[in-house]
């Protein structure tokens, strides 16, 4: 099973059982940015109290294993179940949603978006933009500066930068924005808004 064919198995699971969740990090940035290769795909899952994560372990195909100790995982500081793939590195990590406010509203914000491989829950553009410059701040990691910047040179033009503005106010990250924002050429960013 390669990793478009375990993303699309771990999505109808999700979809069958009613479990709500979007899809998020690299997976979220490809579509909506520069794509680049990755190891793993990243789900948010809101999940009742007592989960459900014996019925999604019970629901997989044979190939994709879900690993029975959670961790935490300390770039989101949330819980994370991950999910191995049979003769493959690829990796999907299936993070519970937690009460933090920005959480909760991204995940609100969600839409279904039809991809090439089926309609899946995505979050918006603006949320992909906060959550990668909130990780890069948290973690230090050039890939998810430049995954943001990916994701403004293609979208740039039409990314609500109010909203965007708001939450990087709120978590300090307003001067990365705002740098990364001055990277990108100006015929593929409208920085007058």
């Amino acid at each position: 099973m390669n990793a478009d064919e375990a993303v699309v198995a771990l999505v109808g699971v999700l979809e069958s059982l009613a479990i709500p969740y979007m899809v998020s990090g690299s997976l979220a940035t490809n579509v909506y940015g520069v794509p680049r290769a990755t190891d793993d795909g990243d789900f948010v899952l809101e999940l009742p109290p007592g989960g459900r994560i014996a019925d999604i372990a019970g629901a997989l195909p044979e190939a994709i294993r879900l690993e029975p100790q959670v961790q935490f995982e300390m770039v989101t500081a949330s819980r994370m179940h991950v999910c191995t793939v049979a003769d493959s590195a690829f990796r999907m990590g299936l993070f519970l949603l937690t009460d933090d406010p920005y959480d909760r509203e991204r995940f609100d914000r969600r839409y279904r978006l039809a991809l090439p491989f089926g309609t899946v829950w995505m979050p918006t553009v603006e949320d992909v933009i906060v959550t990668k410059l909130l990780w890069a701040t948290r973690a230090g990691r050039l890939k998810d500066q430049d995954d943001c910047r990916g994701v403004i040179a293609v979208q740039g033009n039409l990314v609500d930068w109010e909203y965007v503005g708001r939450w990087c106010d709120h978590h300090g990250t307003r001067g990365l924005l705002d740098e990364i924002r001055r990277s990108i050429p100006a015929d593929l960013d409208n920085l007058d808004s």
